[in-house]
């Protein structure tokens, strides 16, 4: 089948590729364009750029596809078929008309729980136990569209969304082209969703991984491994940010006011006191420096005791 394929990060990759390995015609993959990374604001290409550069394959990068040059573009394809994959845009209802069979989502949720920008990252965040992959026929609503096939996993313990995500994005490149698979044959069918099951998460911004030592050990613990790699959970030491990279619910018959410090030492590590608990911080990183163990950074600094974190 003829395709063009819009995507931007590592998970839109493994669909591409197993677009490719299926045998299917892509025609086009369209991308955001290069950002600004790093101290030197070096201009970076999208993983789904470097990939289709590597294939051969012709990139179209737009701020706005729904604008007319995006439109254009699209059109010049033919494509019998759009399939999408966390490509970052709202598409258009005549950028939606351009392909005969529609549009294909790869969505890494099970729909309708978690529409919008973080679906990996809220699913951590909120404690769901399982999560999977949907396909659904993409609408100018967002993630509104209807279900066409899910697929389900456990979210591991321990698991990070960056790990959650790697492993969703294999999910969903094999999810893909079973739908594809069944379209062609003409036994896909499609399952109006259920608004009343509906959740939407807003796009995450660097304020997301504040930790609110007011709440629950599994919370905290859940915001710090939904928020790695980015944009990372943090504290306040001194009034210096303090990035918490793993952290685990701790035991303890000591109390204190959330925020403070219970344990602090090369030897017992750190653990902080919150609502109902406690936690021990696992990795932890300063500022211009790198990430290392609690105990590690006990080894060289001190934390006094009954120090509040979050001020």
């Amino acid at each position: 089948m003829k395709i063009a394929f819009m995507g931007t990060p590592d998970f839109a990759v493994e669909s591409l590729d197993a677009l490719l390995r299926a045998g299917h015609d892509v025609a086009g993959v369209f991308t955001q364009p290069d950002r600004p990374k790093g101290r030197g604001k070096k201009l970076e290409e999208s993983p789904a750029k470097k990939y289709a550069l590597e294939k051969g394959l012709k990139v179209f990068q737009f701020e706005r596809i729904r604008k007319q040059e995006g439109l254009d573009a699209l059109r010049s394809l033919a494509p019998e078929l759009v399939v999408t994959a966390a490509f970052g845009q709202i598409l258009s209802k005549k950028i939606l008309e351009v392909p005969v069979y529609g549009t294909i989502n790869v969505h890494a949720s099970l729909l309708p729980r978690h529409r919008g920008a973080a679906p990996v990252n809220q699913a951590i965040i909120m404690g769901d136990e399982i999560t999977g992959v949907t396909t659904m026929l993409t609408d100018v609503g967002l993630d509104t569209g209807d279900l066409l096939l899910k697929t389900e996993t456990r979210i591991l313990p321990g698991e990070t969304a960056g790990e959650l995500t790697a492993r969703l994005a294999k999910l969903g490149a094999e999810l893909l082209i079973k739908t594809i698979s069944e379209l062609e044959a003409g036994t896909l069918k499609r399952t109006k969703q259920d608004e009343a099951q509906a959740t939407y998460e807003p796009m995450m911004d660097k304020n997301t991984g504040n930790i609110d030592w007011a709440k629950g050990p599994k919370s905290i613990c859940d915001l710090v491994r939904g928020t790695n790699p980015w944009p990372g959970a943090f504290t306040y030491l001194h009034g210096e940010m303090l990035k918490i990279w793993s952290a685990a619910p701790y035991e303890t018959e000591a109390a204190g006011e959330p925020g403070s410090v219970l344990l602090s030492s090369a030897k017992t590590g750190l653990v902080v006191a919150c609502k109902g608990g406690a936690v021990e911080i696992g990795i932890l990183q300063v500022p211009g420096g790198k990430q290392m163990t609690a105990k590690a950074y006990l080894s060289g600094k001190k934390i006094d005791i009954g120090t509040i974190l979050g001020e």
